[in-house]
């Protein structure tokens, strides 16, 4: 059920007293946690993928690195980074990460909201937990990283990348990717 290996489920279960769910919480953290630990290792290989909508109306190239080349000719990973391509052609991101946004875009976008905040007659400490949620979710909308995979919403492509690091062993990262669509 997790892909874990079978002495990992055993170590899981005994820690959990024979509770499934709680066993699979367990694993979960501990391939977060290693996830966290192989994020600092230099990804060198990896693919550029790519989708094609049906009529060739739009088009996406998303360049993935992993570690080593053995990982990068896997199934999973090639499936991993054509699901990455077809997200990226349906979310539309405009960014990989919030990092990447410039300072400028962000306090305009901050302005906007705190503007739209105040016409609403909402106090300064009010405004700000509102400019910082309207953030959050614009970076949610424009952000590779934040969107919710959409595949399976409940998780963010951030969430969707790490459980694919414990689970290949590799660090995993997203370089690049470009959209086309005809006309744009």
């Amino acid at each position: 059920r997790t892909g874990a290996g079978m002495m990992d489920c055993k170590n899981a279960l005994k820690e959990a007293q024979g509770d499934m769910d709680r066993a699979i919480q367990i694993l979960r953290e501990e391939g977060i946690a290693a996830a966290a630990r192989k994020a600092v290792r230099v990804a060198r290989e990896g693919l550029i993928g790519h989708y094609i909508h049906t009529g060739g109306k739009l088009g996406v190239l998303v360049e993935v690195n992993c570690e080593t080349d053995f990982v990068a000719r896997t199934n999973e990973f090639q499936q991993f980074v054509k699901d990455l391509a077809m997200h990226i052609a349906a979310s539309s991101p405009v960014y990989l990460r919030s990092e990447d946004i410039s300072e400028k875009e962000v306090s305009k976008e901050g302005e906007i909201y705190r503007k739209q905040a105040q016409k609403e007659g909402k106090p300064d400490h009010i405004s700000n937990k509102i400019v910082e949620g309207r953030l959050k979710k614009y970076y949610s909308e424009v952000c590779l990283y934040e969107q919710a995979y959409v595949k399976d919403p409940d998780v963010t492509v951030a969430e969707l990348i790490t459980a694919m690091i414990a689970k290949l062993g590799e660090n995993i990262i997203v370089k690049h990717f470009a959209r086309f669509k005809v006309g744009e």
